[in-house]
């Protein structure tokens, strides 16, 4: 008790910030201090725990044996420690000055954030939000440095070290533009293949995917003549050609110009979550933007 009596809380939350960043410049960075005050301070911390906490590596640091059974405890003890102090606090959105930033793809955005955007602009007038477009394997990492409150993803983004919460379940469905001569009753197998396609693929061009594996599994295959990297400019390809897309139903439900139909064969959909780290879960603010979002979708 003498050791820790003598410990300074600044110098937990330095070190904190630090096993995040394993940089000491970005760890100044976020604790708007100078980059020789962190110093100063990582020497103090090495000198309480005697050890040397973060070493030199060949991509700035990497923490000791000590410093990586540090980590979650401290995480943790910080989490509690802030929500002790602010248990009295009341969220009230109406006077809310908050910057939220968000992580989603197009269809996270146009499924998600925008059903809710409306309601949430009035509810909370004077917060903002930044949508940022990240992958599962970026989220953990961004959520741990404090620069992603929330996420939407499918499941690969629920991963050990994050809350999550389903949002709904998503089927895929043909599209087309409204007329179109080769879909005016439901379209054959055969049909189906022959068809000119258009895809998403999110990393660029690609041109097989989950349908792709569907046909694959009765021995067949579809004729995809056009691959792009987003959903908003499928629609309007849809729109203004013959082209036809296996697509999302949310994503389309509505669309006066586009028409939708059940394809001939079963193409497995998938599962769209809301995910968020440890350090937001007791936030009340962060609690009530959870909430009204599930609540809009």
């Amino acid at each position: 008790m003498s050791n820790f009596g003598r410990l300074d809380l600044n110098l937990l939350l330095t070190l904190d910030v630090l096993l995040t960043e394993q940089n000491v410049t970005r760890a100044a960075q976020r604790r708007h201090l100078s980059q020789p005050s962190v110093s100063v301070q990582l020497a103090k911390l090495r000198e309480f725990f005697d050890d040397p906490l973060l070493l030199p590596g060949p991509r700035g640091m990497r923490p000791t044996a000590r410093a990586d059974e540090l980590r979650e405890p401290l995480r943790q003890a910080l989490a509690a420690l802030e929500l002790a102090v602010s248990a009295g606090e009341v969220f009230d959105p109406a006077t809310a000055k908050n910057t939220w930033s968000l992580g989603a793809a197009d269809y996270g955005e146009s499924t998600i954030v925008l059903p809710a955007l409306r309601a949430l602009r009035i509810a909370a007038p004077s917060a903002r939000l930044a949508i940022f477009e990240t992958s599962p394997a970026r989220i953990i990492r961004k959520m741990e440095q404090g620069e992603l409150d929330l996420a939407f993803h499918t499941s690969e983004a629920v991963v050990n070290g994050l809350h999550s919460r389903l949002m709904f379940a998503e089927r895929y469905v043909l599209v087309s533009r409204k007329g179109h001569p080769q879909i005016n009753r439901p379209v054959t197998l055969a049909e189906f293949c022959a068809l000119e396609h258009v895809m998403v693929s999110p990393d660029g061009g690609g041109f097989y995917g989950y349908t792709d594996t569907a046909l694959a599994a009765a021995g067949l295959s579809r004729r995809v003549v056009l691959s792009v990297p987003h959903f908003l400019f499928v629609l309007q390809v849809l729109m203004t050609t013959d082209l036809v897309a296996m697509l999302p139903e949310r994503l389309v439900r509505g669309n006066p110009a586009l028409q939708i139909t059940d394809a001939p064969l079963d193409v497995p959909g998938f599962e769209m979550f809301m995910v968020w780290h440890e350090r937001a879960h007791r936030d009340p603010a962060h609690q009530w933007l959870r909430e009204f979002i599930a609540d809009a979708v």
